[in-house]
């Protein structure tokens, strides 16, 4: 009664005053009577916490964690909703019984907590409010400029861009910032996140607070919802909530702290509510590095929150973050860039650093690193800074200040970006720091970031790289044809298509299937063909039957009137020609040429490349305007070599169209031969780009015009050379694949194993980064030690490192130097079948050399120098340490022994060890020293020398990835194969992965060697089931020591009638060498090598490296040729 007594008297002192003032003073006094009544005992709802609100002070004042216990249980009572009103208006009496005390300076020291009024600014929430009330605790940051910051960001963005969203705060604090998002905003959803615990419940019990009145009574929008129909707290690192929960985010938005210094024990400690206030604080501070490069700037914790909002946000979703300038402007906005994200600065402004927070470790990084941080002096200096300064100024009594920004972000591509960090997440977050999707020109983004997503599924989604044809996949045919019909009305199929790996293979490859007495080629084209074919003079030579497969070029300009008159005069045999840019965009000087050179009888190469566009507007282009009405004739074919991209400037792959269909045949031989196949990755890239182009397209809406084929006859035309026929004829060659069959390639030297996560990883790497140096790409420093500690052979710096694609097509360039020289090549008996073949189709000088089954069909002393002493130039190829097909491995003794005969006769010796690496049943075996053997060679011939060629994607068991190598340690033999230019060169991103891998390899250990040995593993248990399997349906077996092919003899099927009915057709024959494979296949679908392929009369060749299923159906294959044989 005492305080009811004051107020009367108090009203009894203003009888004087205006009845309007006293009538406001009354109510004054009224609604005081009504809260102070509140405060009496008669709360009986909040009784069971605390008697009164002075009890529930002084059990806040005891400790921090006094405080937070007294709260959490009323937060127990506001989630009830019997309950909620009460606790409601207890929350409104504490703050005001507070105010009245005047404790609200001292509260948070007193009693451990603080409520307070946030203010919105002249923005009103739908309540009309334009303030919120709020809590904090010693354990949660309180609401500050980073905060406020932000929120003023938030400000710039237009009113719709939360309104119906579903939003995610990180890092939410006391939740104010979720609130007031909800409250002037109106989304559908927030979800305010934290990882401090406490953080969270307080953010509850601020929710409640602005959610309803101080009558305990619900707030209710235009919508009739109120704040507890738009906003959820949760504990949570970052946005695990969010992905844990499958919540697909529209809007996410982080206030997220720079770590200064980061801790690396900070996260050790195991979060709960119960832990210390200091720790619980410190996650706003400290975390433990994050593992991105932008760790060194105090940003990981801000790039991993941007990470995990990619994988959670829809594709035109936006991400707001806070971002404080003192890393720089430039490192802030390329934390976003670099992950593919398209930045807006909304606001900026200055804050000045606390007092309390140490830089001297930004100090550290400036002294081993040239980036500089960025600070102030005060609030207005406009100068920046350094760290190493603002430390100085601030020791001195300065006050520094920094940057302070807010970020808008939205995904460039959105899909293709999801996929590309949906790849990393999956075991390559090691290789994300390499990843850069910023761009200043749009066209090489448009181009760049749609391949490093096609290239992250390809890796994510298959276990090992598919065997692809050697004319090219069926997918980039299908492609090119697709475009070719889409936009230019070129009515062709992919079997009119062949891939090569560069314009000039295609054309060089073109010249030895035909080997024209003369040729005429465009100087544009002919820089790369072999020195040898542009200074011959075997024209005149017509006569001397000893000449008749020399090749003579002779160069002609580019301009068609020109070159016509060149045809005419020199009547040549074959025309590669480009057009020139003012010719091209017509088909008139086309068709000139053409009808020129089908009166002569020449055949005519058409080169297109420098006209061809990839573009959905592509320029007029002649020749495919012919294509489009008149059939291609069976004597011209068109080339073209797909080098225009934005991204990779030296990145090539070429294709040749023919609708001549022994044309496709022969070139797509010509591949297998000469080049093995076309670099996978490369037909990825181009691939992509003509998906890009044709994905909008509605199929078959433009139907090609009628073509009308031209009746004119030609000229009798050359035909291909006589060894190209007869390897066409006889050589084994892959089986092509129709769209319904389903082969199963054991014929094939290519892994599909499963691909190393470390090789699939440099892979990513190799294309993802930009700006990549010359050195990083430098393959040669690293290939020497792995060729030193694989082979026992040193190199010194007159060594000659040459690269390729592949090692046959090193393989094929040593054939020509060899022909060149006038020598002879000898192959042992049981070698690749391949490399047999492409010396054949190139002409050269054979000779057999007949090895033994008792010895394994390996090459011996004896056998080696029967054959030398009767040859004058010999050139000696030698498979080892692991011979191909056999999977036996050379002894260095055998190679000591080996070395010494061709030293002796003079032998140039090509050992190639592309099919090594892979050793699984090899006991006694130590490896080669072959510095050892050389040093012991103490007499001999001067032309002796050895050259070592070889390949990565066997040792390194890179599937779908080629490498190969050649090293030349004599000068004698570079100069002559350099002379046979137009070698295709691996890209500098496949160099960049070799390089990568190879010092993997030089750790000796770690996740590439562990998966290379579990693969060696592999393929052992592999050769003794393939043996037993083989050895149960009647076959003779080779045992193999390594590599990845076993040879055996089907002993018990020769001889024997096998008849196959099929599709309503009988095929009959008698079992024997020349017809095993065509039956296995025809009866199973399993392909295999014959003995016309392994040297070895009788004896077929099965690979190991085949996926889990197709090696099991493989399996099975056998088995069911034997019953079918019976």
């Amino acid at each position: 009664m005492q305080s009811r007594l004051c107020y009367n008297e108090g009203l009894m002192s203003i009888r004087e005053i205006h009845p309007l003032t006293i009538f406001s003073q009354l109510l004054q006094v009224c609604s005081t009577l009504f809260e102070l009544e509140a405060f009496s005992p008669s709360m009986a709802a909040v009784k069971g916490l605390y008697g009164s609100i002075e009890e529930f002070l002084k059990h806040c004042s005891q400790s921090g964690d006094s405080a937070y216990n007294a709260f959490r249980s009323l937060l127990e009572r506001l989630e009830d909703p019997k309950t909620r009103t009460e606790a409601r208006i207890f929350l409104a009496h504490l703050k005001k019984k507070i105010e009245s005390d005047g404790a609200s300076d001292h509260c948070l020291s007193t009693y451990h907590f603080l409520i307070q009024d946030v203010y919105l600014g002249e923005n009103e929430g739908y309540a009309n409010r334009n303030k919120l009330i709020t809590m904090v605790i010693p354990s949660i940051f309180l609401p500050e400029d980073w905060s406020f910051t932000f929120y003023e960001g938030l400000n710039r963005h237009p009113d719709t861009i939360f309104k119906d969203k579903i939003v995610a705060e990180l890092g939410c604090g006391n939740g104010w910032i979720s609130i007031a998002i909800a409250e002037r905003w109106s989304p559908l959803k927030v979800y305010g996140l934290d990882i401090n615990p406490r953080a969270v419940k307080i953010s509850w019990i601020n929710l409640y607070l602005n959610a309803f009145d101080d009558n305990g009574q619900p707030v209710y929008d235009q919508e009739k919802k109120t704040l507890l129909d738009r906003v959820e707290f949760y504990e949570s690192d970052l946005l695990s909530y969010c992905r844990d929960n499958h919540i697909e985010l529209e809007r996410i938005v982080g206030c997220i702290p720079q770590i200064l210094n980061p801790n690396p024990d900070a996260m050790s400690k195991l979060i709960t509510e119960n832990a210390s206030e200091d720790f619980l604080y410190s996650l706003s501070n400290y975390c433990a590095l994050q593992g991105f490069v932008e760790d060194q700037f105090g940003l990981g914790l801000i790039a991993r929150a941007v990470e995990e909002g990619i994988d959670v946000i829809k594709p035109m979703g936006i991400m707001i973050f806070n971002m404080g300038g003192r890393p720089g402007q430039a490192v802030c906005k390329r934390l976003f860039q670099r992950r593919g994200l398209l930045v807006t600065k909304l606001w900026q402004t200055k804050i000045l650093q606390a007092a309390d927070t140490d830089i001297s470790a930004l100090v550290e990084i400036e002294k081993n690193n040239p980036h500089r941080f960025e600070f102030f002096m005060g609030l207005v200096g406009d100068q920046p800074i350094c760290a190493r300064t603002a430390w100085a100024f601030g020791k001195a009594g300065g006050r520094i200040s920094h940057a302070l920004s807010v970020y808008s972000c939205q995904l460039r591509q959105p899909n293709q970006v999801k996929k590309i960090f949906e790849f990393l997440k999956n075991g390559f977050h090691d290789i994300s720091n390499s990843l850069d999707l910023s761009f200043e020109d749009d066209s090489v983004a448009d181009e760049k970031i749609p391949f490093l997503a096609y290239l992250a599924s390809v890796l994510k989604d298959n276990s090992h790289f598919q065997y692809e044809p050697p004319p090219g996949s069926k997918r980039f045919r299908d492609l090119i044809a697709g475009f070719m019909k889409t936009y230019h009305h070129v009515p062709i199929t992919a079997d009119n298509v062949i891939v090569f790996p560069s314009r000039a293979t295609a054309i060089e490859n073109a010249l030895q299937l035909f080997t024209p007495r003369l040729a005429i080629v465009d100087d544009h084209l002919s820089r790369h063909l072999p020195r040898e074919w542009l200074t011959s003079l075997e024209m005149e030579k017509v006569n001397n039957m000893s000449s008749i497969n020399g090749i003579t070029v002779i160069e002609a300009p580019r301009q068609s009137d020109l070159m016509i008159e060149l045809i005419r005069k020199l009547r040549p045999q074959v025309v590669v020609t480009g057009m020139a840019q003012f010719e091209a965009v017509t088909s008139s000087a086309f068709e000139h040429i053409l009808n020129t050179t089908r009166e002569i009888g020449s055949r005519l190469f058409i080169d297109i490349s420098d006209q061809f566009e990839l573009s959905s507007l592509p320029n007029s282009n002649g020749v495919l305007k012919y294509l489009a009405r008149t059939p291609l004739p069976s004597h011209v074919a068109v080339i073209c070599g797909l080098l225009k991209n934005q991204v990779y400037t030296d990145l090539e792959v070429a294709f040749v169209i023919s609708e001549e269909q022994t044309i496709c045949d022969a070139l797509s031989k010509s591949v297998e031969l000469l080049q093995g196949n076309t670099a996978l990755i490369s037909q990825y890239y181009y691939g992509c780009l003509f998906h890009e182009l044709l994905s909008f397209q509605l199929p078959g809406r433009h139907p090609p015009a009628e073509r009308e084929a031209e009746d004119a006859k030609s000229s009798e035309m050359i035909g291909f050379s006589n060894s190209a026929i007869s390897v066409l004829s006889n050589a084994e060659f892959s089986l092509r694949e129709t769209d319904n069959s389903s082969l199963i390639h054991m014929d094939v030297d290519q892994i599909f194993l499963p691909t190393p996560t470390a090789v699939k990883a440099a892979i990513f790497e190799s294309f993802a980064r930009q700006n990549v140096t010359e050195s990083e790409c430098d393959v040669t420093p690293s290939l020497k030690k792995f060729i030193k500690s694989a082979y026992g052979l040193s190199t010194d710096n007159n060594a000659e490192y040459i690269y390729a694609d592949c090692p046959l097509s090193i393989f094929s360039k040593l054939v020509l130097c060899c022909i060149q020289e006038g020598g002879s090549l000898c192959f042992p008996a049981a070698s690749n079948g391949n490399y047999v073949s492409a010396a054949k189709f190139l002409n050269a000088k054979i000779v057999p050399i007949h090895t033994k089954s008792e010895e394994g069909f390996k090459l011996t002393e004896k056998l080696l120098t029967g054959v030398l002493e009767t040859l004058s130039k010999p050139w000696v190829y030698i498979s080892g340490p692991t011979t191909n097909p056999t999977g036996l491995i050379y002894s260095n003794e055998e190679m000591e022994s080996i070395l010494k005969v061709c030293a002796k006769y003079g032998a140039k010796v090509i050992i190639d060890t592309s099919f090594s690496g892979v050793e699984f049943n090899s006991k006694g075996w130590n490896g080669w020293n072959l510095d050892g053997s050389l040093a012991k060679l103490t007499s001999g011939k001067s032309t002796f020398c050895v050259c070592l060629l070889g390949g990565l994607f066997f040792k390194m068991l890179t599937g779908g990835l080629t490498f190969g190598f050649l090293v030349l340690n004599q000068r004698f033999l570079v100069d002559p194969f350099h002379i046979f230019s137009g070698l295709n060169k691996p890209h500098s991103t496949i160099r960049y992965t070799a390089k990568k891998l190879l010092d993997l390899r030089e750790q000796k250990s770690g996740d590439l060697l562990a998966a290379t040995e579990e693969q060696g593993k592999l393929l052992g248990g592999r050769h003794k089931q393939l043996k037993e399997t083989l050895e149960c349906c009647g076959w003779e077996v080779l045992e193999a020591h390594a590599g990845v092919s076993v040879i055996a003899k089907p002993s018990t099927y020769m001889g024997k009638r096998f008849e196959l009915k099929k599709d309503g057709s009988t095929w009959k024959v008698n079992l024997n060498d020349s017809n095993i494979k065509e039956a296995m296949v025809r009866a199973t679908g399993l392909c295999i090598n014959g003995a016309s392929w392994t040297g070895i009369p009788g004896y077929c060749r099965f690979t190991l490296a085949l996926e889990d299923s197709d090696f099991d159906r493989a399996l099975e294959c056998i088995a069911k040729f034997k019953e079918l044989v019976k």
